[in-house]
């Protein structure tokens, strides 16, 4: 995949930067071009700047929409009250379609996560973790029929269940592909995914396959980037040629594009960069 990647974005500058006799002379047959695509909103996951809103919550929002952001994706809320989270985010004209939640909140009060969550704003509520213990096979059917039961309740609340994936979901158990699992065995009007672009490279899977066997199945994305010896790093200083992926958005169902980077070592030059970088990227 790095050199499908590698392939696209060489095939791509060669293009701009005159082969095929594009802009080569005054003589150079001329080819008109559509204009590209662009994302319409740019969401942040605010796991990435999670140690700087322990220290301050209100400021480190107001940083984030400073930087552009339109959207943030919650991963706790550090004692603060949904309902002054909710005017918080109004007041910076900041939206919040989804949070991430644990298994063990919604199974042990999944009333009460699906209160706070309508309270904020939400339409989404993202699992992103399943203990180790719990990933054999029949583990990952449970885990399917527990989200497509819950999927039912967050339903009637106007709400959606998720799940996001890390890498272990794509290890292979028993001749199995545990992703293949939770897609196969949950209900499409039930259950939505969070495709997380660095994890699924990282795995050494295919988001293409996934988008042209499951269409529809990803509302939700998690942008982030990896170099060629698979670091982390902020978007656009990478080897992921997002503008490829984001392409197949429509096939996919992706609507909502959601940076992360997990450790960065300056968190706002971070979301600044690679903000920046979505904001002028065509597709």
């Amino acid at each position: 995949m790095m050199d499908r990647r590698s392939f696209v974005k060489v095939a791509a500058g060669a293009a701009a930067g005159g082969m095929f006799g594009l802009g080569c002379s005054d003589d150079a047959m001329t080819i008109e071009v559509a204009p590209g695509k662009s994302l319409d909103r740019v969401g942040l996951q605010l796991y990435t700047v999670r140690y700087l809103m322990e220290s301050d919550f209100v400021g480190t929002l107001e940083a984030v929409a400073n930087a552009g952001y339109d959207d943030v994706e919650f991963a706790g809320y550090f004692d603060h009250e949904p309902e002054k989270v909710r005017a918080l985010l109004d007041r910076l004209g900041l939206g919040a379609p989804a949070t991430h939640v644990s298994l063990d909140a919604l199974r042990q009060d999944l009333a009460g996560t699906i209160a706070h969550a309508k309270a904020v704003g939400h339409r989404y509520l993202i699992c992103p973790w399943l203990a180790e213990e719990e990933r054999s096979i029949e583990g990952y059917r449970k885990l399917a029929t527990f989200l497509n039961e819950t999927g039912t309740a967050c339903r009637d609340a106007q709400l959606r269940i998720g799940w996001h994936n890390h890498d272990f979901e794509f290890e292979t158990i028993d001749d199995t592909i545990p992703f293949d699992v939770l897609l196969d065995e949950t209900d499409p009007e039930l259950v939505e995914f969070e495709i997380d672009l660095f994890w699924i490279l990282a795995a050494g899977s295919d988001p293409f396959d996934y988008f042209d066997r499951y269409p529809g199945r990803f509302s939700l994305c998690h942008v982030k980037d990896m170099t060629a010896d698979g670091t982390m790093v902020d978007v656009g200083a990478g080897e992921i040629d997002f503008a490829e992926i984001f392409a197949q958005s429509e096939k996919a169902g992706l609507e909502h594009f959601i940076v992360e980077h997990d450790e960065p070592t300056d968190p706002i030059a971070s979301i600044t960069a690679s903000h920046e970088y979505l904001a002028n990227l065509t597709f």
